[in-house]
């Protein structure tokens, strides 16, 4: 599959950061009204608060993460001196989940979605709401493990050789899955490809439809 972004790392972090609980098409018009309005990143950093909320205001909780996109860009400057990313690409994958995990605010799939969705395009797998669904429904993990938990115990089951565009395409099939058949409520079983793998589908499809 093509990949959707082809940000620098800076960039996607800022993006997946405002798209957090919010539709990527929400908050891509916020994205752009930051670039449109300041001209790179540290004017973001150092304009007024308010201002950055106005910026934003078509993202879920804009008033969170105005001030939390600022500490974030700050915390960088602090770390490394300067605003840029770059730096990843020279650490290993778990390494460099680690620094991003490591500045507030940044959980896994965030930190996973800055490598792999990026122009680093590491092999990191980032897992949101629709492929930890189809992920418990099929059994791959327990329907009692978080998200951010998931990250890890999802990764660990792919192929130790994959690179990136393979383990980019696992993450978009099971997302596409979860968006257009295994839904939240009333999940489409009677035309699923995974109904004969999948103990949920056949829980609540009646036997004859599943061995039709």
């Amino acid at each position: 599959m093509a990949y959707f972004h082809d940000l620098d790392p800076l960039s996607e972090l800022v993006s997946s950061l405002l798209s957090h609980r919010t539709r990527n098409a929400a908050s891509s018009k916020p994205f752009k009204a930051l670039r449109r309005r300041w001209p790179d990143w540290a004017a973001v950093r150092d304009a007024p608060t308010a201002e950055v909320e106005e910026a934003i205001a078509g993202v879920t909780w804009p008033e969170q993460k105005a001030p939390r996109l600022q500490a974030i860009l700050r915390r960088i400057t602090e770390l490394r001196g300067a605003l840029e990313l770059d730096f990843l690409t020279e650490m290993t994958v778990e390494e460099a989940r680690a620094w991003l995990e490591g500045l507030p605010g940044v959980g896994p799939k965030t930190s996973a979605a800055v490598l792999s969705f990026s122009s680093l395009r590491r092999a990191a797998l980032p897992v949101d709401s629709h492929h930890h669904r189809v992920a418990a429904r099929t059994g791959l993990i327990p329907g009692s493990l978080p998200v951010g938990p998931s990250h890890r115990v999802l990764a660990a089951m792919l192929p130790p050789d994959w690179d990136a565009q393979q383990v980019y395409d696992n993450h978009e099939v099971m997302m596409l899955h979860g968006q257009r058949c295994c839904y939240y409520q009333d999940p489409a079983c009677h035309r699923c490809v995974l109904l004969e793998l999948c103990p949920t589908g056949q829980a609540l499809m009646p036997p004859a439809r599943i061995s039709a």
